[in-house]
C-alpha cells in the first residue's frame, strides 16, 4: 500500500510541474547581444519550438547545441544560460540545469521574466 501511495504521490508532483513549468520557454538574448550569439539562439529557439511539437528529446539537444554555440560565442547574459538550462532540464540532466539557472540568475540584468521564473525557482530551491 505504501508502494502504491509513494507512486501516485510521485505521479501528481511530476504532473503538476510539468502543469507549472509548460508555459515556460527560451528568451531571446538582450540588446547589444554578439550577432553570432543571437543567430545561435534563434535557431536554437526554432529547435526548441520543434521540440515542443514533435515531443523528441532529440530536438531539445538540437535545440540545446545552438544555445550553448551561443553561450561560447556571447555568455555575459542571463538569458542564454536559462535557455541552456531549460533544455538540459528537458533531457533530464537536472544537476547541469541547476548549475545553468544558477548562473542565469547571476547574470539576469533586471530581467523580471528570468527572476520570475517558476522552473529557475524550482531548481534552485527559492
Amino acid at each position: 500500500m505504501k508502494n502504491i501511495i509513494s507512486i501516485l504521490v510521485a505521479l501528481s508532483l511530476f504532473l503538476f510541474s510539468a502543469t507549472v513549468f509548460a508555459g515556460e520557454g527560451p528568451m531571446n538574448l538582450p540588446a547589444g547581444a554578439d550577432a553570432k550569439a543571437v543567430k545561435h539562439n534563434k535557431e536554437g529557439i526554432a529547435g526548441w519550438n520543434k521540440a515542443v511539437k514533435s515531443g523528441d528529446k532529440k530536438d531539445y539537444k538540437g535545440a540545446l547545441k545552438h544555445f550553448s554555440m551561443a553561450s561560447k560565442i556571447d555568455g555575459s547574459s542571463g538569458e542564454v544560460h536559462f535557455n541552456e538550462a531549460i533544455c538540459y532540464d528537458k533531457i533530464g540532466q537536472h544537476g547541469v540545469a541547476t548549475k545553468h539557472f544558477g548562473v542565469a540568475l547571476k547574470q539576469a540584468g533586471g530581467n523580471t521574466k528570468l527572476l520570475n521564473s517558476p522552473i529557475l525557482k524550482g531548481h534552485l530551491g527559492m
